[in-house]
């Protein structure tokens, strides 16, 4: 079995973070996001790996993974062009799929447990395709499946009066049939090939499709909110270390990594769950849980909260920072003395801010 992991895409609502990169590398708990997908099908024993790339810098995306060998995988590189799809996605990867059943991922979805056991039972069960759902509050944002004697009958994109609340995850698995699949299928509305029309075509050939529920958690990282709450998510799970230094004065409470080469100096205070990168000097200041801090990041004074600060950063403002995101290489600083309740951000790469 091969992986496909698609990491196209605009990333249109995580502007202007995906201005300067794309969305995929975004971190989380400091790994970015694409890395959770790379993992999971190498736990799931999936070490072939296609990447679908698109327009926006994929040469970023070949710097950050490589040929895959510091995950355990190879990985193939797959020139989309112009995104027209999901379903056009598959179509570009033919080549490097041949026959063998596949995995497709989106490159911006995580999932807290994996896709071991959904891999599992399809190997057992050996359906057409499978697809991933998940119980949601509001499933017109997404597409539907509908189920019938255990078996998916029925596909919808975005339904104005859905019929179940089973959402479509952005993981699934198919056969060789869905290539035919694709090319019987005429572009949406939106000038795109939809994968949900592709599985329904499968379904109308005969195919049996099957379904996985998702157990834990998961969440398409696509707005700035998802992506702090995925951060929330993983950092609950880190169990902390320190390969850095901590200063005599400064305090560290609860599950805090600590990178190498990181200096927590003077009256720091550091409130787990938290993840500090390498080369990091953090003085005077007060990092709260639910904060990842990249690497080469100085902050000075000040406080932060469920917050991500994307690396190579310079924070001395003095004042409370919440629930933000802070693109690469950006300044926050301030020369005023009153500090406000609080200040949130999603400031793009390079940003130089004066308050």
């Amino acid at each position: 079995m091969k992986g496909l992991i698609l990491s196209g895409g605009s990333g249109t609502r995580l502007r202007p973070l995906t201005h300067t990169g794309p969305k995929q590398l975004i971190p989380v708990a400091n790994k970015p996001v694409l890395f959770y997908g790379i993992e999971d099908l190498k736990e799931a024993g999936i070490t072939d790996v296609g990447i679908i790339l698109g327009l926006n810098m994929p040469e970023q995306v070949r710097n950050a993974v490589g040929d895959g060998s510091k995950f355990g995988v190879n990985v193939t590189y797959i020139e989309q062009g112009e995104p027209k799809g999901l379903a056009h996605a598959v179509m570009v990867a033919e080549d490097f799929l041949g026959d063998e059943p596949f995995v497709m991922y989106l490159g911006d979805n995580v999932l807290k447990q994996g896709i071991e056991e959904m891999v599992n039972e399809f190997n057992d069960k050996k359906p057409g395709a499978s697809i991933l759902l998940s119980h949601v509050e509001d499933p017109r944002q997404f597409g539907v499946a509908e189920i019938e004697n255990n078996k998916v009958v029925r596909l919808v994109e975005k339904p104005k009066l859905p019929k179940t609340d089973l959402a479509l995850v952005g993981v699934y698995l198919f056969t060789k049939p869905i290539f035919e699949a694709v090319k019987n299928i005429k572009p949406s509305w939106r000038g795109e090939l939809e994968i949900t029309d592709a599985i329904q075509e499968l379904i109308n050939n005969g195919y049996d499709v099957d379904y996985h529920i998702v157990k834990g958690w998961w969440k398409d990282t696509g707005k700035p909110e998802d992506i702090l709450e995925a951060n929330r998510v993983f950092l609950d799970e880190i169990e902390g270390f320190n390969n850095g230094k901590v200063e005599e004065r400064a305090e560290i409470h609860g599950r805090v990594e600590i990178g190498k080469g990181t200096i927590i100096r003077g009256n720091s205070v550091i409130k787990g769950p938290v993840s500090i990168g390498k080369n990091c000097e953090i003085a005077d200041a007060y990092i709260g849980p639910y904060t990842s801090v990249g690497n080469d990041t100085k902050i000075i004074s000040g406080e932060i909260e469920d917050s991500i600060i994307m690396g190579e950063s310079i924070i001395n403002c003095g004042k409370k920072i919440v629930e933000s995101l802070i693109g690469r290489d950006s300044k926050i600083l301030s020369k005023r003395e009153k500090i406000p309740v609080g200040d949130r951000f999603v400031v793009g790469e390079h940003s130089d801010i004066m308050m």
